[in-house]
């Protein structure tokens, strides 16, 4: 149980203003300077002894990350860059700190950005995103005029702060990608190594985190790193920004603490399940890219990165999609197929060709007008695209398609039954039977 008095995004709901007065109200920008003295090396130690994780998705160590970067210049400048491409389905928790808790984000780029010794940072935000680049634009203009950012700024570190605005693009999510739109190129992924701490945003050492990972920066420093730690498991900790979206009573985005367990989470936040417990089918714990997770595995399943693993999915964002037994579950991944499809770049030749094929099967299987043997083609299609590509975009539309093979394999068959019992019928429901 998360107490209010320990919530990092105390504005999460727009109840005050996002402006910078606001914001000095709630402790943010409060004792920077004081934290910027301690040095380079103690702000990334702590943020190692506080456990947090990327909150993009990867759950890589942030404070690791921080130390990848070079101690000393070789005379190119040093770059932080923040992934603000919010586009996976499913996931809408950044929305939320830009809008109206911007100067969280504001403070921590000053912060990161200090640890690795840039003196620029830039943050990446979605196409779709306009009311909320308009307040995070207000937010660094406020920061530059009260002179908390900027060339001569009271904390004596040169800093600048950029918001770059994508034009609509899920594949530019991906680090390298972002940094290929970022530089008016092509957004589509680079091969690593090099890696973007030594070969990043125009060839410069670069360090690409996700936007709640940097917000919570400041406050994990202010109130210590045991502080952060004392909440979720081992490996799992700290606080977590959770969306509930779909079949809940009351969808919402909720700070909480990590390695809560999922009955809790949409008890507590989402209200409960739509027509109650027994009408749960299944979740998607972390946006669309993860696999799905049946009903019963749901009742004792944790909130966390290793909770999530056993049962063979994937915390992601932590953006949660609920769906109860009205939901058309092999119509629900084909649609999510065709958003991978969709989004492919198209560069590499398992994901370009492979992301179609599996969308036009899986719609196929909708309908019953399928062979039972094309699901193990399917199956085995999905394994021969993860792990074949650049980037992680061939993993993520294949991992869903493989949890609907794992769990959800009779509901296929039953429909190809009935297809071949009655061409003409429209496939029913197993929900509705």
């Amino acid at each position: 149980m998360l107490h209010d008095r320990d919530r990092i995004f105390t504005n999460l709901y727009g109840l005050q203003s996002p402006g910078l007065d606001a914001a000095r109200m709630r402790g943010n920008w409060d004792g920077t300077k004081f934290l910027l003295e301690q040095g380079r090396d103690w702000i990334i130690d702590e943020m190692k002894k506080s456990g947090l994780r990327g909150r993009g998705g990867a759950g890589f160590p942030t404070g690791m990350k921080w130390s990848f970067m070079p101690k000393q210049s070789d005379g190119r400048p040093h770059y932080l860059v923040v992934n603000a491409d919010e586009s996976e389905p499913g996931t809408c928790k950044d929305r939320e700190i830009m809008r109206h808790d911007p100067h969280l984000l504001v403070e921590g780029c000053l912060i990161a950005s200090f640890a690795m010794g840039a003196h620029a940072a830039y943050i990446y935000i979605r196409g779709e995103y306009i009311a909320e680049r308009d307040a995070l634009q207000r937010a660094v203009d406020e920061a530059y005029e009260a002179k908390l950012i900027g060339k001569d700024n009271v904390h004596g570190y040169p800093f600048d702060l950029y918001v770059h605005h994508g034009a609509g693009a899920y594949i530019c999510g991906e680090e390298t990608a972002l940094l290929e739109s970022l530089e008016g190129k092509k957004g589509m992924p680079r091969l690593k190594p090099p890696f973007p701490a030594n070969m990043g945003l125009y060839g410069c050492p670069t360090t690409v985190n996700n936007v709640e990972s940097i917000a919570v920066a400041g406050t994990i420093l202010r109130r210590g790193a045991a502080w952060f730690a004392s909440f979720g498991r081992p490996n799992n900790v700290g606080t977590k920004l959770y969306g509930i979206s779909g079949h809940v009573n009351t969808p919402c985005v909720v700070e909480d603490a990590m390695s809560i367990p999922f009955k809790e989470l949409i008890e507590k936040h989402g209200g409960g399940i739509r027509g109650g417990w027994d009408n749960l089918l299944a979740i998607i714990p972390g946006g669309a890219s993860c696999p799905v997770i049946p009903a019963e595995q749901c009742m004792d399943l944790i909130m966390d990165f290793d909770g999530t693993r056993a049962v063979k999915s994937s915390f992601g964002t932590a953006g949660v999609l609920v769906m109860d037994k009205s939901t058309d579950i092999v119509r629900a991944i084909a649609r999510i197929s065709y958003f991978f499809k969709h989004e492919s770049c198209g560069q590499c030749t398992p994901c370009r060709e492979g992301t179609g094929w599996m969308w036009r099967v899986l719609n196929r299987m909708a309908e019953g007008r399928a062979q039972k043997r094309e699901i193990d083609a399917l199956l085995d299609v999905t394994t021969r695209i993860e792990g074949h590509t650049i980037c992680a975009l061939g993993d993520a539309a294949a991992w869903p398609v493989q949890g609907l093979i794992r769990h959800f394999r009779p509901e296929i068959e039953r429909r190809i039954d009935q297809y071949a019992a009655n061409p003409h019928s429209e496939p029913v429901l197993q929900a509705a039977e």
